[in-house]
C-alpha cells in the first residue's frame, strides 16, 4: 500500500461528501512534521473557498468527518490551516504484516523498459584509481536501484583502449622495459603498464628541458620532443594496422584487462556488455555523412565537418577532422545509435564526470537534430571529482590513489580498528578475513555513495571506518547486532515466524512507519539516480533501531506476544538493511 495515496483517497471522498465537486489536485497530503503530533497532514487552504469557512474551521470539519468515516484514522489535530491525522495501531499492524509477507519487499513490478547504464570507461594506459572507484560504485549502484524499480538493466563498459595515451605507455615500455612482463616482475598488469605511462612523462619532461636549454621555446619543445614524436608515429602505424604495433598493443592491453578484472571482482562490480573504443571509433561517420547531405552539418575549407549550435546557445562543434578521422563525438553518435537499435533501449545513462557536461549536452542536441527522438532518453549522470586531504590527483605524475592500494588499505584499517574494539573476538582467521574485507569495502562504498553524485567530495579513509557515525560499518554493525539477537532467540527455541498481535509503543510505530517508506525510497532513488537517497534512509533506520534497542529489551521482555512482535520487527529491520545495502553494492555481516 502507498500510504499517502490511500490517505488522499480517503480525504478526497470525505471532502466530496462535504463540499460536492472536489478535485484530486486540491487534496495535498504530506508527512506530518516531527514537532507535531500525527502521521500525515492535509493542507486545507485549497478547500477553504468550497467550505466557506476559515482554514481552522475547515480543517476541524474534515478531521471530524474523516475520523468518523475511516477506522484506520484514530485521531486528528489542527494547527492553523493544517489538519494532522493520526493512524491507528491496527493500521500499522496491518502494514507490518504486509511488509513481513512481501517476498521481494521494495522491488517494483516489471515495467517492460530496458535501460543501459554505462560506467567505468577506463583507459588502458593506467590502473583504476580513486576517481574510477566513484564512477564504478555509482554506476553499479544506480544499475541495482533501476533494476529494483522494475527495469531491465544492461550494465555496460566502454574501454578506451586506443589513442595517444596508450601509445605513450607502449613507447616507454619499448624504450625502457627490457621485456618486462607481469609474470617476470610480479607486478599486476594494469600497474605495470601504468608505470610506463609515468615513465613516459618523466622522460618527456626531461627532453623538453633539454630542447629549451638549446634555445627552443617551451611550446615548440613540447611538440618536438623525440619521445612524443615516437608516440605519434606509433599511433599513425596503429591506425594503419601495422602488425608489429598491433601485436604490442594487444599484448599490453591484455595485461591491463587481466588487472582490471581482478579490481572489478574485488570491488564487486560487473558488466553485461563490454565495448572497446578500437571497435567503435569509426562508428558515426555514416551519420556525419547523412547530416552533411541534409544540410544539418557543414564542411570547412580544410575538409573538416562541423555543426553550428550558436542558435542553441552553444558554439560550433567539430564532428570529423579534415583528414577524415573521427573525434569522440563522431564515435559517441554512432555508438548511441547502435546501442539503441541493437538493444531496443528505452533509455541510456552515462556515468561520466562533470568535466564532460558540455559533451553530453552537444551529443543529445546533435542526435535530436538528426531526427532521433530517443535522444531525450539519454541521461548524463554527472558526478564531481574525489579529492583527498592533500589535494587533487595527477595520473601522469603518478600521484593518484590507486584503487587496489586503497582497497587493501581500507581492509587493513578495518582489521586494525575492529581488533581495537574487540569486534573480531571469537572469530576464526577465515571469519576475521571475511569480516574485515566486508567492513573495509563497505566503509569505502558507503562513504562515497552517501554523497550526492553532483558534489565534489573529500575522501578520508579513517573517517569512513568510524563505527559510530554515518558510515558503512555502523550500518553493518547494526545488522550484525540484530542477527545476534535472532540467533539467541533460535538457540532458545523461540519461533517468531507466526502472526502475532501486540500493542506497539510509539517507538515501534515509528520503526514500522520507516519500514513502510522503503519502497518509496527505492522509487525516489531511481527517479533521481541517487544512491545517496538509499544511503541516508538506511542510516536513519539503523539510528532509530539502535535507539530503540538501547531503551527496550527484546529477549528479556516478559510478555510473550510483545517479545515475538519485537523479534519480528528486528528481523524485518535486518532484512531491509540487507536489501538497501545490496542496492549500494555493500554486503552486511551476520557476525561482527
Amino acid at each position: 500500500m502507498i500510504i499517502d495515496k490511500y490517505i488522499s483517497e480517503v480525504v478526497l471522498g470525505v471532502a466530496k461528501s462535504l463540499y460536492g465537486e472536489v478535485s484530486a489536485e486540491q487534496i495535498q497530503i504530506q508527512k506530518t512534521r516531527k514537532e507535531f503530533e500525527g502521521d500525515y497532514t492535509l493542507v486545507c487552504f485549497p478547500l477553504v473557498k468550497l467550505a466557506r469557512k476559515s482554514p481552522e474551521a475547515t480543517a476541524t470539519e474534515i478531521g471530524e468527518a474523516v475520523v468518523a468515516s475511516c477506522s484506520d484514522i484514530s485521531a486528528y489535530n489542527v494547527i492553523k490551516g493544517f489538519l494532522n491525522l493520526s493512524l491507528s495501531q491496527s493500521f500499522w499492524q496491518a502494514r507490518f504484516a504486509e511488509i513481513a509477507a512481501t517476498e521481494n519487499y521494495g522491488v517494483a513490478a516489471p515495467t517492460g523498459r530496458t535501460i543501459m547504464v554505462e560506467y567505468s570507461s577506463p583507459n588502458t594506459n593506467k590502473p583504476l584509481h580513486l576517481g574510477h572507484i566513484r564512477n564504478n560504485l555509482l554506476g553499479y549502484s544506480v544499475s541495482q536501484i533501476l533494476a529494483a524499480n522494475g527495469h531491465n538493466v544492461i550494465k555496460a563498459n566502454l574501454v578506451n583502449d586506443r589513442g595517444i595515451h596508450i601509445c605513450k605507455s607502449m613507447v616507454a615500455w619499448q624504450r625502457y622495459g627490457n621485456g618486462a612482463t607481469p609474470q617476470s616482475t610480479g607486478i599486476k598488469g594494469d600497474h605495470l603498464v601504468g608505470d610506463y605511462y609515468v615513465e613516459f612523462d618523466k622522460h618527456y619532461k626531461a627532453e623538453i628541458a633539454e630542447l629549451v636549454a638549446t634555445g627552443m621555446s617551451e611550446d615548440e619543445a613540447k611538440k618536438s620532443a623525440p619521445i612524443l614524436l615516437e608516440a605519434q608515429d606509433m599511433l599513425r602505424k596503429w591506425e594503419a594496422k601495422d602488425e608489429t604495433v598491433r601485436s604490442l598493443w594487444e599484448m599490453m592491453n591484455g595485461w591491463v584487462y587481466e588487472g582490471f578484472d581482478v579490481t572489478y571482482k574485488t570491488l564487486g562490480v560487473d558488466f553485461d556488455k563490454v565495448y572497446y573504443e578500437s571497435q567503435t571509433y569509426l562508428l558515426g561517420k555514416s551519420l556525419v555523412a547523412d547530416g552533411l547531405e541534409r544540410g544539418i552539418f557543414f564542411r570547412k575549407e580544410d575538409g573538416s565537418v562541423w555543426i553550428d549550435l550558436t542558435a542553441d546557445g552553444l558554439d560550433q562543434k567539430l564532428l570529423l577532422r579534415g583528414d577524415g578521422t573521427s573525434v569522440y563525438m563522431t564515435q559517441d553518435l554512432g555508438t548511441a545509435l547502435e546501442r539503441f537499435e541493437q538493444n531496443k533501449l528505452d533509455g541510456i545513462t552515462y556515468v561520466v564526470g562533470n568535466e564532460q557536461n558540455y559533451h553530453f549536452q552537444v551529443l543529445k542536441l546533435v542526435l535530436k537534430k538528426l531526427g532521433y527522438e530517443w535522444s531525450d532518453d539519454i541521461y548524463h549522470l554527472s558526478y564531481g571529482m574525489v579529492e583527498l586531504p592533500e589535494g587533487k590527483m595527477k595520473s601522469r605524475e603518478g600521484t593518484v590513489v590507486d584503487a587496489d592500494d586503497l582497497v587493501e588499505k581500507m581492509v587493513d584499517t578495518a582489521r586494525e580498528m575492529s581488533a581495537e574494539l574487540g569486534k573480531l573476538d571469537g572469530c576464526t582467521e577465515e571469519e576475521a578475513n571475511k569480516i574485515c574485507s566486508m567492513i573495509g569495502l563497505g566503509a569505502l562504498k558507503y562513504f562515497i555513495l552517501k554523497v550526492d553524485p553532483k558534489k565534489t567530495m573529500l575522501f578520508d579513509p579513517r573517517e569512513s571506518i568510524d563505527f559510530n557515525g554515518n558510515t558503512g560499518p555502523f550500518i553493518q554493525y547494526t545488522h550484525a547486532r540484530i542477527c545476534s539477537v535472532l540467533r539467541k532467540a533460535e538457540e532458545q527455541g523461540i519461533d517468531y515466524s507466526g502472526v502475532v498481535t501486540a500493542d506497539y509503543l510509539p517507538e515501534e510505530v515509528e520503526i514500522v512507519k520507516t519500514l513502510a517508506d522503503y519502497p518509496q525510497i527505492v522509487a525516489a532513488a531511481g527517479e533521481a539516480f541517487a544512491p545517496s537517497t538509499t544511503a541516508a534512509y538506511t542510516y536513519e533506520l539503523c539510528k532509530m533501531f539502535n535507539g530503540y534497542y538501547h531503551d527496550h529489551s527484546i529477549l528479556r521482555e516478559q510478555d510473550e506476544n510483545t517479545k515475538l512482535m519485537r523479534l519480528q520487527l528486528a528481523a524485518q529491520v535486518a532484512r531491509v538493511i540487507r536489501t538497501a545495502m545490496a542496492l549500494l553494492g555493500i554486503e552486511v555481516p551476520q557476525r561482527m
